[in-house]
């Protein structure tokens, strides 16, 4: 959100309109250092409506968005949070003791406690859910949809990123969510306006991961 827009001077029908889709997904990172300052409604409605538009087996659209934005609420879904990713973490706190440790994971490993120790105070705490068939989660279908949702958070100008370590406390947090045993939530999407902003993440050269007829044949 820039210098001088407040959430009512945002234009919901054409913000994020014009963002060429390579570039969004060039420069959409995991922004894990968010505001607590609030998100429109709208907004999340547009980017959880980006999210419908994924492709599903049979076109049965499994996805349910829930958005927890109360306070309150959003404590209570930290505190499990937090308890969980503690245990989450202790291997990667072990290893990174060592001087050897890659600073680009120390780096990532800071966001992501940053996350944790302030997931209270991200102004959205978006979950997706879906129906169950044959007893197993539509991950085929939830992940596109989930990806949809994190490009058009770039879009718009919001920071967000994907953890599912709320799954640990899955049955307590989705009988929290009102979510019933059939469409349980398969991830958490922290939301709100960034500190730093979206920029192009390192990534290794394409020619390194894409192979030609079979793996190890010619690049």
């Amino acid at each position: 959100m820039g210098a001088d827009a407040t959430p009512e001077t945002i234009d919901l029908e054409r913000i994020g309109e014009d963002v060429p889709l390579l570039e969004g997904i060039r420069t959409a990172r995991a922004i894990r250092r968010l505001r607590s300052d609030p998100v429109p409604p709208g907004l999340i409605r547009k980017v959880c409506e980006a999210g419908t538009f994924a492709p599903s087996g049979g076109n049965r659209q499994p996805w349910i968005f829930v958005a927890v934005t109360e306070a309150a609420r959003r404590s209570f879904v930290a505190e499990r949070y937090r308890r969980a990713f503690e245990t989450y973490i202790a291997p990667a706190l072990e290893a990174a003791k060592d001087p050897a440790f890659p600073a680009a994971g120390r780096r990532n490993m800071q966001a992501a406690l940053h996350l944790a120790e302030h997931l209270h105070e991200a102004p959205v705490h978006l979950f997706v859910a879906g129906y169950t068939r044959r007893g197993q989660p539509q991950v085929q279908a939830l992940f596109p949809c989930i990806q949809n949702v994190l490009l058009a958070c770039r879009a718009v100008g919001l920071g967000a990123s994907l953890t599912t370590v709320h799954r640990a406390f899955g049955d307590e947090i989705d009988a929290f969510l009102g979510l019933p045993p059939e469409t349980p939530s398969c991830a958490l999407l922290p939301i709100g306006w960034p500190r730093g902003r979206h920029g192009r993440p390192p990534r290794r050269p394409v020619d390194e991961c894409l192979h030609w007829e079979r793996f190890g044949g010619a690049t």
